[in-house]
């Protein structure tokens, strides 16, 4: 949820630390602060309310010098977004600092018995218990010993975290450590660094260290680092992993926002997603890391996620029964952890998260991984915690996407889904060779598909004005697209803030209808599918009650085209291609309306890219 960034070596600190918190702003951007220990070792902190560039003119005025420092953006869980709350917090010598991503559970207990102790506390936040805690440790048992010091605080602890500690009696030191949040280290002649994903580091490196639950890492000036493991503090050989993109990629390149970006490079994505994955015993998944009679015998697949993968988990529910013919529940990640779980010997669990480390996804994985089901995994972050946890991991090869909404792993996650349906379908004989290479074939279209949207996006400018100034809009769909239709209204109201709600078209005269009135939205997805005709009637009833309809319709349509306010046209495909494409036109339309009302696409209030907290 928050980001972290360290760097201890030969340049100056401040550098770094303002390009990677820069660049880790996705993850919250409610404050944030750096702390750097100067040349005399005093340790300066400039911190602040707000996003990075901020914090950036705060750092000129205060003219920091230093080779060692940390720095944070934060996403605010307890405090509110204000100077006093942001990081780094300091224990009470002011000769340490901390940062912290993750939630500290016990915080109020420990924040009692330090204050007990005389311990004076300036923020409400959880993560200033753990500057107190080293303190005491430093001061204490553990004198002069940073690893020691930061065991000492974390066996204290109970929640998640990646924590970063520098120390003014040690000025070319960083420790970190890492328990349910993501961390990674690297070294370079420069230095030492840390982040809390590869993007930040993908500027310096090509290749990083990767941090196990538990693990301690020490990073000093020369670039070393040593990891020691969590059973006995033990030095550990910890695993490495290459980068495989330009940093470059996670650069705005010419664009006016990453959103734009993101969308642009959909076609690219499916494309690298999808090359080589025909074979001459179907779709090619070695990743999947089961046999084909293993797959034959799968009888159940509980698919999780939130949010937007929980929307593409809808997809891969309707694509594997329909193709596969197995039972798919599809389940809300944060709801599932406390809900009861109906297992057989061939259960299958698909995890689908973007960021590999939505923490509630996780402790679903992890439990149904313990009732016995193989776990698979579809992720965009290479060496995610999704994929470490997962029995077999398939990367959806989007790159990074940096914009809060997601747009390009969506669509990628999308084809990943129908390619492990394809896979499912064949192994247990739902589908011949033949039926597969067809659907294979139908997707390797897509990315000329979306492409033609592209060329298509004045429709979209011109629906802007219906939806600019609206407090409130229906989505309506109807099988397949019932689940396009979610998604069009989740990116409408992360950018947008029009309170978009979306609805299975026949479900509108349960209740929804009663919110038309004269010039209230509609948005219906009605392309040329089996349900089509029903869609339309639909989307008649909410014209005789006023409502200004906005149609996502198949070329040469007539009959929606004299019904609608404007159409959002896609050209003919296979009904269940049709949601991979269509989305398309409902990305660029929240971003143009968003952009519309000046707001800004890629940092939406509230909201941070990876939620590692439950």
């Amino acid at each position: 949820m928050c980001g972290i960034v360290g760097y201890t070596g030969k340049n100056q600190a401040i550098n770094y630390l303002l390009d990677g918190l820069a660049a880790l702003e996705y993850r919250g951007y409610d404050s944030a602060g750096v702390a750097i220990i100067s040349p005399s070792r005093h340790l300066h902190v400039v911190k602040c309310q707000g996003r990075v560039e901020a914090l950036r003119q705060r750092c000129d005025d205060a003219n920091l010098v230093g080779s060692c420092g940390i720095g944070h953006t934060r996403w605010a869980t307890h405090g509110a977004p204000a100077d006093r709350n942001a990081h780094p917090h300091t224990d009470c010598s002011g000769s340490i600092a901390i940062v912290h991503n993750g939630i500290i559970e016990n915080f109020e207990e420990l924040r009692r018995s330090l204050r007990a102790e005389g311990h004076e506390f300036k923020s409400e936040t959880d993560s200033e218990v753990i500057a107190h805690l080293f303190g005491d440790a430093w001061n204490g048992p553990a004198k002069g010993d940073m690893v020691g010091a930061l065991r000492n605080t974390v066996a204290r602890l109970e929640g998640s975290w990646a924590i970063a500690v520098i120390c003014s009696d040690v000025p070319d030191q960083i420790v970190v450590t890492r328990c349910g949040s993501p961390l990674v280290v690297a070294s370079t002649e420069d230095g030492a660094y840390a982040a809390s994903d590869v993007i930040p580091l993908s500027s310096v490196t090509d290749h990083v260290v990767q941090l196990e639950d538990g693990d301690i890492a020490l990073l000093e000036k020369d670039g070393g680092i040593t990891v020691y493991d969590a059973s006995g503090g033990e030095v550990t050989e910890p695993k490495g992993l290459d980068i495989d993109w330009d940093a470059s990629m996670a650069t705005l390149g010419g664009h006016s926002d990453f959103m734009g970006k993101e969308i642009a490079e959909q076609p690219e994505a499916i494309e690298r997603l999808l090359k080589d994955r025909l074979g001459k015993h179907g779709i090619e998944m070695d990743e999947l890391r089961m046999t084909r009679e293993e797959l034959s015998q799968v009888d159940r697949v509980y698919i999780i996620g939130c949010g937007t993968s929980y929307n593409v988990g809808l997809i891969a529910k309707t694509l594997i029964e329909h193709w596969a013919r197995i039972f798919v529940s599809v389940e809300f990640a944060s709801e599932f952890n406390y809900a009861d779980v109906l297992v057989t010997d061939h259960t299958l669990c698909l995890i689908i998260t973007q960021s590999g480390e939505t923490a509630d996804t996780l402790a679903a994985a992890r439990r149904l991984k313990g009732m016995g089901c193989k776990i698979f995994a579809i992720t965009n972050v290479l060496g995610s915690s999704a994929a470490r946890e997962a029995d077999g991991t398939l990367y959806v090869q989007a790159g990074p996407e940096v914009a809060v909404a997601s747009t390009k792993a969506y669509t990628a996650q999308m084809v990943a889904s129908a390619l492990v349906a394809l896979r499912l379908a064949f192994a247990n004989g739902s589908m011949t060779p033949c039926d597969v290479e067809m659907i294979y074939r139908e997707l390797r279209q897509v990315p000329d598909l979306i492409r033609e949207i592209f060329n298509r996006s004045w429709q979209d400018k011109q629906a802007v004005p219906i939806f600019q100034d609206a407090t409130s809009a229906l989505y309506l769909g109807r099988g397949t697209n019932s689940t396009t239709a979610y998604e069009g209204a989740l990116k409408m109201k992360e950018i947008a803030y029009v309170h978009a709600e979306a609805y299975p078209a026949g479900e509108m005269k349960h209740g929804p209808i009663a919110l038309i009135e004269p010039g209230f939205p509609v948005l219906a997805v009605v392309p040329d599918d089996h349900v089509h005709d029903k869609t339309v009637s639909n989307i008649m009833e909410s014209i005789a009650r006023g409502a200004k309809v906005v149609a996502v319709a198949t070329d040469g349509d007539e009959e929606v085209a004299q019904l609608c306010e404007q159409v959002l046209w896609v050209p003919k495909m296979d009904e269940y291609i049709v949601p991979i494409v269509a989305v398309v036109h409902l990305q660029m339309l929240a971003r143009y309306v968003a952009k519309a009302k000046g707001l800004d696409v890629d940092k939406p209030r509230n909201l941070a890219k990876s939620v590692t907290v439950e």
